[in-house]
């Protein structure tokens, strides 16, 4: 997924700070990053935080970083 390398970058973060903050190896996330497996929706939502972003933006289905105002619920 070039936007999670793309954002990662944006960020000046190796992919080893990022493998941290899941706590998964620097292999799996480089693996989440090329597409070669798919990310896990928990990690999904943690970097959206963490980047202060939506899960959307990650994935690419939209351009617009800012994230959706949180839920009340």
């Amino acid at each position: 997924m070039e936007r999670l390398r793309d954002i990662r970058e944006d960020h000046d973060l190796r992919q080893a700070d990022i493998a941290k903050l899941l706590n998964v190896t620097q292999q799996t996330y480089s693996r989440y990053e090329s597409g070669e497996i798919s990310i896990d929706k928990d990690s999904l939502i943690k970097l959206a935080t963490f980047y202060n972003t939506s899960v959307d933006y990650i994935l690419g289905l939209t351009d617009e970083r800012k994230p959706y105002p949180k839920s009340i619920l």
